[in-house]
């Protein structure tokens, strides 16, 4: 509602993220309707990305271009570092209509060439992976260290929804502190535990913290253990 009273003259692209970071929303189909009616009213091209739909998600994964006539205005991405625990590998893929493919490999070529063959031999392989392989990856590795991130949480008096996906957990600070920095840097110079303040994603995370379940367990049970230690509430 608030870009429909914008001026769009200009507007070329809108670019998505769901499910999103760093607050681990899902989109809903009807939020996808919606940008895709939009979009093709205002001939604006939509770029979803879309790496977290994978992780701690074990319901339906949406994709925009499930909506009718979605490919005719989006493009949507996906990464490997994500959905197939390959970081540095800089293999992903994206999938929209031919015209917009084509423009793509156009710019893509003359950038970099494609990515080194035996990569892309592997990380087609990898996309053979069985619905298992997914459900221990992503979903019962990842889990286990929300678990822990959780109770880093209510330890430290902050509001989360459970219903997130991926791979943060994106928490909202007690009203005792007047900003996340008093909050982040006293967990970081009382416990000597590290915890990204939201501010860094733009000022509606000002009062916000986000916890990456990147890390292995122990260190996830050596942060908890430190926070309970030193920091009380």
């Amino acid at each position: 509602e608030q870009l429909e009273k914008m001026d769009l003259s200009r507007v070329k692209l809108l670019w998505t993220n769901y499910p999103n970071m760093p607050t681990g929303a899902k989109a809903r189909r009807e939020t996808y309707e919606k940008i895709v009616d939009f979009a093709l009213r205002h001939n604006i091209i939509v770029v979803n990305d879309n790496p977290y739909s994978f992780i701690l998600n074990e319901g339906e994964r949406l994709s925009i271009l499930q909506v009718p006539r979605a490919k005719e205005c989006c493009i949507e991405f996906n990464s490997m570092s994500k959905s197939h625990n390959m970081p540095g590998w800089r293999v992903g893929l994206l999938a929209t209509n031919a015209q917009f493919v084509s423009w793509i490999l156009k710019v893509k070529s003359n950038v970099d060439s494609g990515t080194f063959r035996a990569l892309q031999l592997a990380a087609a392989k990898a996309y053979s992976n069985s619905d298992l392989w997914h459900m221990q990856a992503n979903v019962e590795t990842y889990a286990k260290r929300r678990r822990f991130a959780e109770e880093i949480m209510q330890v430290l008096g902050c509001q989360y929804d459970p219903q997130q996906v991926g791979m943060f957990l994106w928490g909202r600070i007690p009203d005792i502190y007047n900003n996340v920095e008093e909050l982040t840097e006293r967990v970081l110079h009382e416990a000597r535990v590290f915890i990204t303040p939201g501010f860094i994603f733009g000022s509606n995370g000002s009062r916000y913290i986000r916890i990456s379940l990147c890390a292995k367990e122990d260190k996830f049970e050596e942060a908890l253990r430190r926070i309970k230690q030193n920091i009380k509430s």
